[in-house]
This record gives C-alpha cells, sequence and structure tokens, in this order.
C-alpha cells in the first residue's frame, strides 16, 4: 500500500471513528436553541465539553457503527442482579471494556488457529509459510528467541507460552482501541492491573520453585556476612524495603501500560475535537496532528505489548537467579 493511500485512509478512519465526537458538537446549537433554566443550561455546557471522558472510560454503553447520520448508534449492555457473596456484593454485568476484552480474546485464538493450520499446511507442502502467517511467525521467534529465553534464564521454556499469550493478547487490545468504535480495555487501570498481578504471581511461583526455602530470602533480609549483631537490625529495616520493592514491580506494570494507552487517546480526542470546532480550513492543522499521533499510537501499540513481555521476563528470570 502506498504511503498516501495509508494516510488518506488514515485520516478516514479518524473521520469516522470521530462520527460520534462530530455528533455530539452538531447537536448542541439544536438543544442550546431550546428554551430551559440556567440549571439546564449549565448541564448542556459541561455534555458540549465533555467529548473525551466518555470514549476513554469504561460504562453500560457503547457505540457501534450505523448506516444512517450521525453513522453511529449508542447500545445499552444489558445489566444482570448483582450476586451477594457475604458482605461482598459482585456485579458481573457486561461494560465496554469486558465485550473488548473478550471481542480481543476470540479474534486473537481465530486468528492463532488459522496461522497454525496455514503454518501446518505449508510445512506439509515443503514451503516457507507466506504472507501473514510468515509475519506472526516471525513475531514469535523473535519474542521467544530475543527477549524471553535471554532474559527468563536456563530451562526457561516453560514460561514461553505465558509470556506470548500476554503479548499478542496486550497488541490486540491496543491494536482494538485504534480502529472505528474501538475501545482500548488496556486504558482501564482494572485491566491492567489484573495482567499485573497475573505476571507478580508467575514470578513468585517461579521464584518458590527455583529457590526452594531460599525463596524467603527474597522476603526477608539475613544476610550472613554481617557481624551477628548487626543481622536483627538489619532485618528489620531491610524487610520491609524488600517487600516494597516487590510490589513495585507489578506496580510499575500496571501504571506504565495504563498510562502511555490512555494518554494518546485523549491527544488524538483533542485534536480531533479543534477540528470540529474550527472545521476548514484552520482545522486541518489539529487533523494532521491527530494523523501523526494515530500513526504514533500504533508503534506505541506494539511496544507497549513488548515493554510488558520484557519487564515480565526479566522480573521472572531475575527471582530464578536468586539464589545463585
Amino acid at each position: 500500500m502506498k504511503i498516501g493511500t495509508f494516510l488518506t485512509a488514515l485520516t478516514a478512519a479518524l473521520l469516522l471513528g470521530a462520527a460520534p465526537l462530530a455528533a455530539q458538537d452538531h447537536a448542541e446549537p439544536v438543544t442550546a436553541a431550546a428554551p430551559s433554566s440556567a440549571q439546564a443550561d449549565a448541564e448542556h455546557a459541561d455534555e458540549k465539553y465533555d467529548i473525551i471522558t466518555p470514549h476513554i472510560t469504561d460504562g453500560n454503553h457503547m457505540e457501534v457503527p450505523w448506516i444512517l447520520p450521525p453513522f453511529f448508534k449508542e447500545v445499552t449492555l444489558p445489566h444482570w442482579e448483582p450476586i451477594h457473596v457475604g458482605p461482598l456484593t459482585i456485579d458481573l454485568s457486561p461494560t465496554k471494556h469486558v465485550i473488548f476484552l473478550m471481542l480481543g480474546a476470540v479474534l486473537l485464538i481465530a486468528i492463532m488457529i488459522l496461522v497454525a493450520n496455514a503454518h501446518v499446511r505449508a510445512t506439509q507442502a515443503g514451503q516457507a509459510p507466506k504472507g501473514g502467517t510468515n509475519a506472526i511467525e516471525a513475531m514469535i521467534l523473535y519474542i521467544r528467541n530475543e527477549v524471553i529465553l535471554p532474559n527468563v534464564g536456563h530451562h526457561g521454556e516453560g514460561f514461553v507460552p505465558y509470556l506470548l499469550t500476554v503479548f499478542f493478547f496486550i497488541l490486540t487490545l491496543n491494536l482494538l482501541g485504534l480502529v472505528p468504535y474501538g475501545s482500548t480495555a488496556t486504558g482501564n487501570i482494572s485491566v491492567t492491573a489484573t495482567l499485573a498481578v497475573m505476571t507478580f504471581i508467575t514470578v513468585e511461583i517461579a521464584g518458590i520453585r527455583a529457590n526452594g526455602w531460599g525463596y524467603l530470602n527474597t522476603i526477608f533480609y539475613w544476610n550472613n556476612e554481617l557481624p551477628l549483631l548487626m543481622r536483627p537490625l538489619m532485618f528489620l529495616i531491610m524487610s520491609p524495603v524488600e517487600m516494597i520493592g516487590k510490589l513495585t514491580k507489578p506496580f510499575a506494570l500496571a501504571i506504565r501500560l495504563f498510562a502511555n494507552m490512555t494518554a494518546g487517546h485523549i491527544v488524538v480526542l483533542a485534536f480531533m475535537g479543534l477540528f470540529f470546532t474550527f472545521l476548514l480550513p484552520i482545522g486541518i492543522a489539529p487533523l494532521a496532528m491527530a494523523v501523526a499521533i494515530m500513526l504514533l499510537e500504533l508503534f506505541v501499540a506494539f511496544l507497549q505489548a513488548f515493554i510488558f513481555t520484557l519487564l515480565s521476563s526479566v522480573f521472572i528470570g531475575q527471582i530464578r537467579e536468586a539464589h545463585h
């Protein structure tokens, strides 16, 4: 695809994805013209400028494509009765990000099954995989051989399936946020925190399996090389530090992914808001900036999936080598 064609398609995707945003702007004069009280006017004014938050936050509404102007339709997701477990109330009703989490999982499973079948057919025919199959195979081999195994260390093949799944799952969710009417589930701190907790549990289990009782040294500081009287004192001082250091790793994973995936979308939506405010010809400048940021967002989608996988591999490797 030529670069000009790609940029044109990207611009069209931006305008299509921002159709609800434009509809909000164009619908505003109609509501403002209707007679209302001062309080209602203030509420309408708040709605006019709150065009970013609904697009980056979770909720029980989502926008789907529609053939008639404004080319989108808002649907309300079903609400289920909460489950009560003792004093705890658990609401399992689906939200917008839950829908995109499930969509991402289904897409990823379908793509990987198709890639695996195509790879088997090419291998049986004595040929190398072609097209998308070849590209995904190259990504898998690079992440496995250059990122996971060198950082996890010896006998690290058992961690490859988990870390590859994390990489492609995060990448799929990031890319779903870039398509029109899409939503970035990795821009939800609950999602990134859950991914980080899963990695934290994997890291600690890897440490227990590799170190045995020596795993306790990663929590409780006891240095046999210190004078006997200094050991209890340093134990009391350094053990909380060791525990805080252990907890900061999943915290950094969650915040890094959440912040990077949220910040880019806010900037793009701000520029699109400026475009629909001023329109042409002044609006061409914010539109060009939005296209540029979207190209950067495409790179960030791959980069953040890569960084999450790389740091997870490093954390697993560090705790497995702690006894050496």
